[in-house]
């Protein structure tokens, strides 16, 4: 047991790192697109665009997800 005296605990668990902006820019793709394609707000797409999410959300990343794959097959 840990005789922290804290009620707060802060632990690193790392970073994940998207990429949106590279493969956006790469296939000439806009914010405003993304936003009305992957059905989320333009600040949504704009920070997921700029890497700046505060809190990821799994729908938002498998509506983008499924919009990529949908746009661009492989």
């Amino acid at each position: 047991m840990n005789n922290s005296s804290s009620i707060l605990e802060i632990k690193d668990y790392s970073k994940i790192s998207f990429h949106v902006k590279e493969i956006m820019d790469s296939k000439n793709m806009t914010r405003s697109k993304l936003s009305k394609l992957a059905n989320v707000r333009f600040e949504v797409a704009d920070k997921w665009y700029n890497g700046n999410i505060e809190r990821m959300d799994i729908d938002v990343l498998t509506r983008i997800c499924l919009f990529w794959i949908a746009t661009f097959p492989i």
